[in-house]
């Protein structure tokens, strides 16, 4: 999204706390190279590790994964002009970490569901468009959101500017845990969708994330095939069905053929965002007293992959079915 403002003519600062990737960044020899079926191109910009940057900034967009949110908060608010904000491009309910540090007023929220993949220093995999949706937490239509809109929008043109922006975070949250546990075996995302047996797991895991948005006085929105009303308690299957049959479609033209959670686990061998993304939704299942164990098994058993006790195996899904 950075390469794509700097191609607009943005004066774009990139803040990242690998050390290779923004020396690439920065080097007028390397650059930031975006490669994938939508475009081919390079770019050169100024980049820092945070340590180093200096000055404050009225627009922040923040892109780490949602377990490293209150640390890069806390890491980016002493740049944070007194009148600029947040934007959380990221995944979960991360929001409500980067109000809790620079304020709610200071933050906006945002849904993302474009692919991409960090290959290597200084080279992104941009493989297949997706929603990209900005809202104020408070539900308002302010300047600052209406600019922000048509600044994304030179990324993704179909940018969507919403009053509800924690309906997309939840729909979101339905569709990511179908990516979580698509993580745990060998096939890429509409592969394992498309596994005809597992239509009653992704009906499990997406009606149990959709009862706890409802707990939550919730009404999630749909995106790019996923359907909430189709995961809703007491709707038929054939709904189900339908919704799951067109994410394949979406995903299936992809470049990006698995989920980020996938190459956590299998080829960057590191932590995974479920704790910060799907224990949440757990805990508010629990506190509201909807059974989940769909989700807490998964949860459980991406836990297992992590230490190394599971291995990367398509059997990971049928044994959820059992939960």
């Amino acid at each position: 999204m950075g390469a794509a403002l700097v191609r607009a003519g943005h004066a774009v600062v990139f803040v990242d706390i690998e050390a290779e990737h923004v020396a690439a960044i920065r080097d007028p020899a390397r650059g930031l190279s975006i490669e994938g079926p939508i475009e081919h191109h390079k770019v050169h910009a100024p980049a820092h590790l945070p340590g180093e940057l200096k000055g404050k900034f009225r627009r922040i967009l923040l892109c780490v994964k949602a377990q490293h949110t209150d640390s890069a908060a806390r890491a980016l608010l002493p740049h944070l002009a007194e009148d600029g904000y947040v934007a959380s491009l990221q995944n979960g309910l991360c929001e409500q970490i980067i109000a809790g540090v620079v304020g709610t007023q200071r933050t906006i929220g945002a849904f993302v569901n474009f692919s991409a993949d960090w290959l290597a220093p200084g080279h992104i995999l941009y493989g297949g468009r997706g929603a990209v949706v900005v809202g104020e937490l408070d539900g308002s239509v302010t300047p600052r959101l209406e600019a922000l809109h048509r600044l994304l929008s030179l990324f993704e043109p179909r940018a969507e500017l919403t009053r509800d922006i924690g309906a997309y975070l939840w729909g979101k949250l339905g569709y990511g845990a179908m990516l979580f546990a698509q993580a745990l075996g060998e096939k890429g995302i509409a592969d394992a969708l498309a596994r005809p047996e597992l239509l009653p797991l992704w009906r499990a895991l997406g009606t149990e994330v959709m009862q706890v948005a409802a707990a939550e006085k919730v009404s999630p929105k749909g995106f790019n095939g996923f359907d909430p009303a189709a995961f809703q308690p007491g709707a038929a299957p054939e709904a189900a069905a339908a919704s799951v049959a067109a994410m394949v479609a979406f995903n299936r033209p992809n470049a990006k053929t698995h989920s980020g959670i996938w190459r956590d686990l299998w080829v960057r061998k590191r932590s995974t965002e479920v704790d910060a993304q799907l224990a949440p939704v757990a805990a508010l299942a629990a506190k509201h007293g909807i059974a989940a164990p769909a989700l807490n098994a998964l949860i459980a058993a991406i836990h297992d992959c992590e230490a190394g006790r599971r291995p990367m195996d398509d059997r990971n899904l049928t044994e959820l079915l059992s939960a």
